[in-house]
């Protein structure tokens, strides 16, 4: 990509986020930007005042950074921790990686210092303007991190828990219930090259069994689909590599990956 390309790609994101601002986890929190400017930095090309949808008009915005990953490519851990460093240099209180797509890696950096950062997918609608300009749906949207736990079963055998997931909620990180998670997939010998969905998992609050029956129009096995709804796996062989990866998507569709060493 040219660096005029790169460039109108940089200012198309930087005027979607000052319309649509991030959509977190609940559809009631959303942050919103009322300014951006363009920023001088290495890796921050702007720099914004916002603050979340569901504060009080007293509260102060923040001082948030941001960068722009690549239109075609994917962000790494090194590219969010440079970033980062500057933003913490600058003294904001907030960075917002807008971008893609995001590596295994960069998925579980979530803060460096006092500095939160805010990893922020962007959805492919961008790539088609008469989408993006509507207004609807979400074009930068949060999910956070799961929160992972690992049992030892026994006989070689371990399982995978779910506690919930790790989110963005006015300035700082906190924990949310496995009711936001619609489905969860589980790799049981992640290779860091591709994820193949080994279990699936469907343990959200919005029970599936009734809409999947009337779409297949035929009987599903109820006592079958339970099995499905649960947040800690069935014990699999602990994995010769000691890597699993656990991907968890919400009821907005919005979809966060992490790496356990097991």
């Amino acid at each position: 990509m040219g660096g005029g390309e790169a460039a109108d790609f940089v200012a198309m994101v930087l005027d979607n986020l000052r319309r649509s601002g991030v959509q977190q986890a609940h559809k009631a929190d959303r942050l919103v930007f009322s300014s951006i400017a363009v920023w001088p930095g290495r890796f921050l090309v702007a720099q914004g005042q916002a603050r979340q949808s569901s504060d009080g008009p007293d509260m102060p915005e923040r001082r948030v950074a941001i960068f722009v990953g690549p239109e075609y490519g994917t962000v790494s851990r090194a590219d969010l921790t440079a970033a980062a460093r500057e933003a913490m240099e600058a003294g904001f209180d907030l960075l917002v990686a807008a971008a893609f797509n995001f590596d295994a890696h960069a998925g579980e950096f979530d803060r460096m210092g006092a500095l939160t950062v805010l990893q922020a997918r962007i959805n492919p609608d961008l790539h088609m303007p008469d989408l993006a300009n509507t207004g609807a749906g979400n074009l930068f949207t949060v999910f956070g991190e799961p929160d992972i736990a690992v049992h030892d079963e026994g006989q070689g055998l371990i399982s995978i828990e779910v506690a919930g997931v790790d989110m963005y909620k006015g300035g700082e990180i906190k924990s949310s219930t496995a009711d936001e998670i619609a489905v969860w997939f589980l790799d049981t010998d992640y290779n860091y090259e591709s994820f193949f969905v080994r279990h699936a998992y469907f343990p959200g609050a919005n029970d599936p069994y009734k809409a999947l029956k009337t779409t297949l129009k035929a009987e599903i096995d109820a006592e079958a689909w339970e099995t499905l709804k649960r947040t800690r796996s069935r014990p699999f062989p602990r994995p010769a590599g000691h890597r699993v990866a656990v991907k968890v998507i919400n009821h907005l569709g919005d979809e966060v990956m992490k790496v356990v060493e097991v």
